[in-house]
Formats: structure tokens, C-alpha cells, sequence
């Protein structure tokens, strides 16, 4: 991957969508993860060539570590034009309550339920700054988060995506380009601390990304997704005997973790799922 011919292109395309949508801010949710952080530092320009604002926002409620909320402050000051910190543990601590009752603390029932709950708050706050700004609220998820299914439904997913079709490895090659471009300490420091730091969601589930994704690095999530996928397209080209061996390489890299992630979360990718009209008028 080229990371300057990449982001030029990136750039490009943001910058058409939102001049042509009539847009009068960008908005985005800052966790201190590389991600965002990527995301930040594509957008800036953008919205400096089209005189607008981008409003960051590092919400952190409960689980949130110190060294997130810094990285978090670190690229909002370096990038966003408006930036603010707004903790939510009281709102989320009230439908934790309601929603959640007595169930027993601790138990990874509890942890992914309140994640969920952490994530769709954030998302209430970001849509309603988007709504009293005339903006848009920018996805900061990537292919390899969209084919793991590593993402909350309805608290994820933004209404632009700049980096949904690149691999995890490919945003921080991004990132590493970043860093440097324009260099000034301020903005190379906040995006090499990202870009260093320990994958996670922030929604105190598990201690790492990887640790639910059941690999060492995302080198070796990129590369099992993108092996898996050449030998489904391989199916599909071949006949004979070798159609046995492509079906048997494919039986194997199934009983991968990370495979076994990306089959049992397909419904994600499908949301919203609509019964097409040829099926019910066909019925009818």
C-alpha cells in the first residue's frame, strides 16, 4: 500500500461526499485507539479546505483506562477543531440499572451487555452534536473489524467510513505516514502513542482486541481472513479433484478462532436484513 497515494485519494473522496451533501461539521468519538486517531488525522484537512469544523469527543464511562483518556486528549487538541471530554458513568450507571438489574457482576454476560450499553450511549451524544451542528458523525471502524463482526450495532457505525475498506495492518501503515505528514511534535506524538498502544475497545470487556479475537496480532487476523477468503474464491474456479482440496484447506481454517468469529457474526454484516420484495410478492 502506497500511505500518501492513500490518503490523498481518501481525502478526495471525503471531500466531494461532504461538499456535495451540504454538510456544515464532521463528528467523531475519539477513544485514544489508532483508529480514530487515523480517522482525525484524515478529516482535518478536509474540513479546513471546506471551512468547517471537526468536533471530537473522548467520552469515557467506567472502564475507560487513564492512558486512553490521555491518547484520547492527545489527538482531539492535535487535530479536532472543537474538542471536549464528556464523561457519562452517571447516565450509563442509571440504564445499567434499569436495563441490566441484578445481574451478576463480572460474568462476560454482564461485561458485553454493559459494553453494548457503553457504546449506543456514546453514539445518543454523537448523533445529537451531529444533529445541532449540521454535520455527520464519521465511522471509525476497518475491514478487518466489519469481517469479525468487532463492533457494537447500533453504537459503531457511523454514517461515513473512511477506513472500512482497509485491513487493521493497513491502518497503521496510515498511521506511521500520518504521523510524519506536516510534521510538528504535537500531532506526531499523539499518533505514535496510538498507534503503539495496546488494541482495545474500551468497553472493559477484555484486556485486548486480540484476547477476543484468539491471535497474537492483527498480522495474523489479516492474514487468516485473507487466506480464507482466496480459498472461498478458489471454490468457485476449480472442479474435479481438486474441488476436495480447496474444501479441505476451507474445513480447516474454519476451526480458526478468528474464522469462527467472522461466520457466527454474518447476521452484523446483513443488518439491516430485508425480506427482498420478489420473495414476498413470490409467496403471495
Amino acid at each position: 500500500m502506497n500511505a500518501k497515494d492513500v490518503t490523498v485519494c481518501i481525502r478526495r473522496q471525503m471531500f466531494h461526499y461532504i461538499k456535495d451533501a451540504g454538510l456544515k461539521s464532521l463528528v467523531i468519538g475519539v477513544s485514544g485507539g489508532i483508529d480514530s486517531a487515523v480517522v482525525c488525522a484524515l478529516a482535518k484537512p478536509v474540513c479546513d479546505d471546506l471551512g468547517i469544523k471537526l468536533i471530537g469527543r473522548s467520552i469515557p464511562i467506567s472502564t475507560n483506562k487513564s492512558d486512553e483518556i490521555d491518547r484520547a486528549r492527545m489527538i482531539g487538541e492535535a487535530y479536532c477543531h472543537d474538542f471536549e471530554e464528556v464523561e457519562l458513568d452517571e447516565q450509563f450507571g442509571h440504564i445499567r440499572t434499569k436495563l441490566m438489574g441484578t445481574i451478576q457482576p463480572n460474568t462476560l454476560e454482564e461485561k458485553i451487555r454493559a459494553g453494548n450499553i457503553k457504546a449506543r450511549l456514546r453514539m445518543i451524544l454523537l448523533y445529537d452534536i451531529a444533529q445541532a451542528n449540521g454535520g455527520m458523525v464519521l465511522s471509525t471502524d476497518n475491514y478487518t473489524e466489519l469481517m469479525v463482526g468487532f463492533w457494537t450495532l447500533h453504537g459503531d457505525v457511523g454514517d461515513y467510513g473512511p477506513i472500512q475498506s482497509l485491513w487493521k495492518t493497513e491502518v497503521y501503515e496510515l498511521a506511521e505516514y500520518l504521523a510524519s505528514e506536516n510534521y510538528d511534535s504535537k500531532t506526531y506524538n499523539a499518533m505514535v502513542a496510538c498507534k503503539v498502544a495496546n488494541p482495545t475497545d474500551g468497553l472493559g470487556v477484555t484486556n485486548s482486541d486480540l484476547d477476543q479475537l484468539g491471535a497474537k496480532d492483527y498480522t495474523e487476523v489479516d492474514n487468516i481472513l485473507q487466506e480464507y477468503f482466496d480459498w472461498i474464491h478458489m471454490k468457485g474456479l476449480v472442479f474435479n479433484d481438486m474441488i476436495l482440496r480447496v474444501e479441505g484447506h476451507i474445513l480447516r481454517l474454519e476451526k480458526h478462532p478468528v474464522i469462527q468469529r467472522h461466520l457466527r457474526t454474518q447476521f452484523k454484516r446483513d443488518n439491516p436484513f430485508n425480506i427482498a420484495r420478489k420473495d414476498i410478492i413470490g409467496l403471495l
